[in-house]
Order: C-alpha cells, then structure tokens, then sequence
C-alpha cells in the first residue's frame, strides 16, 4: 500500500486528525502505521482502546499533526520558511511581542500584520479548493496524477507524473513480474517511477543494515549501490551518518 496516496486523498477533517479510519482498522497517514479495531493496546503501564492509541501513536512518534505538517517541503505546504516559523511560534501560543522578540524582526505590530496576512493566504485557500472542486465536476478531460511521496526533498516538474504514464514506465523498466528492472533510466520522470517502485516493496518500520538493503536492491538491478544512492537523493530512504543502517523516511 502506498501511504502517500491515502495522505493526498484524505479529507481535511482527516488529515487535522492524522488518520484515516478503515471498517476494520485505523491508518496513521503521517507514516502508514496501521492499528487494527477491537484490540486493546497497551502503552506505558496503560491500555487503549485502538482509536485512542492512535491518537497516542501520532502524539509520541510525531509530537503532533501541526508540526509533522511543518516539516514538510515548502513545495508540498507552499509556506516560505518565514511562514513556517511563524506558525510554529503560534502554535506554541506565543504572543505577538514573544514572536517578535524570538525571531528579531520590527514590533509586536508587525506580527500582527504578519498574522492577517496568513488569515488572507486561509481565505484564498478556501476559494481555490472550493474552484477546484466545482472544476471536477466538469472537467472530464483532466489526467489523473500521481502525488508525490510526502518525503519528496524537492517537488518540481520532475514529478508531474500521470498515473497513465506510471504504469507504462512501470512496463517498460520493469520484468512482467515487476520482481527485476531491465535497466536503470536515465529520465527524472522515469527514475522517480521506478524509485518509488522499488521502496514500496520496502517494509516502513524496519530499519536495515547495509549488507540487508543491498541484498533487498540486488534483487532489483545488479548496481545495487547506484539505486540506493539514488533512494536517498530523492527522500526515500534515510540513513545513520556512517552508513550502517537505513530505513524508509515517513
């Protein structure tokens, strides 16, 4: 299953929450993690019952929604990093002569401004999902598009991909059993396919040790180290400074 995907499809109510609620199971859309219902789930000296423990799930491994939200590219957010602070500091509950004297910047009145302005950014989003919505409704000729992972560490042209287009770099750079690639492209476009082909086979809560990952990769494409090298540029995969171990990035 490919968690990215439920992220961009969820609803906002869901992804204030973190999580996507299934007939039979809860999903943590920040990282993938799955909680199954009517289990109890102990934690800490306590049990919980499976919504509460996700809700424990996302306070302990990603402080909050807010600030998993932050941590996301400014491309996939579309706030400057001024904003993002900004907002962090908010959050916080910090007043406005507490912002302004953290980030050094004018007077209390100008985090006032700063404030309407985001107020203003709120509003015209609120107008271009509502513009968007009513274009759904009538434009039959749009592609659909494949989101870009959530960990994506630049989001460009390079991911405007169809899903059309997935599926035929998908045929062409892989085995009809997708178990092997036939070679290693040379197009952003077609990397990025076949990256994100290869770490969705990689489980999201283990980590590996290297010689691990390269027998994974080596099953791929004999240039084990070429796709590894690869998973890590484009936000895959992340890593311990000396190498000696790696694990999916969420």
């Amino acid at each position: 299953m490919e968690h990215n995907e439920e992220f961009w499809e969820a609803s906002i109510d869901e992804l204030k929450q973190g999580f996507k609620e299934a007939p039979d199971s809860y999903t943590c859309l920040l990282c993938g993690e799955k909680i199954d219902k009517g289990m109890i789930y102990p934690y800490e000296g306590r049990l919980y019952e499976a919504e509460r423990f996700m809700k424990v799930h996302i306070e302990t491994t990603h402080q909050s929604v807010f600030n998993y939200f932050l941590t996301l590219d400014k491309k996939v957010t579309g706030l400057t990093e001024h904003q993002n602070k900004l907002l962090r500091l908010f959050y916080q509950g910090k007043s406005d002569k507490e912002v302004q004297k953290k980030m050094g910047i004018g007077s209390a009145s100008t985090i006032r401004h700063h404030r309407f302005a985001l107020k203003e950014k709120e509003r015209q989003a609120k107008m271009f999902l509502a513009m968007m919505e009513l274009l759904k409704e009538k434009d039959k000729h749009a592609p659909a598009f494949v989101p870009p992972h959530k960990t994506a560490t630049m989001v460009d042209d390079r991911y405007n991909i169809t899903t059309d287009e997935k599926e035929s770099i998908i045929q062409k750079y892989f085995t009809e059993n997708k178990e092997q690639l036939t070679k290693f492209p040379a197009k952003e476009k077609q990397k990025i396919v076949v990256l994100r082909e290869i770490a969705s086979s990689l489980e999201h809560d283990q980590t590996y040790t290297e010689k691990e990952l390269n027998i994974r990769l080596k099953r791929y494409f004999d240039d084990y180290v070429l796709i590894r090298r690869y998973l890590i540029e484009y936000g895959f995969l992340d890593r311990k400074q000396d190498g000696s171990s790696y694990w999916l990035k969420k």
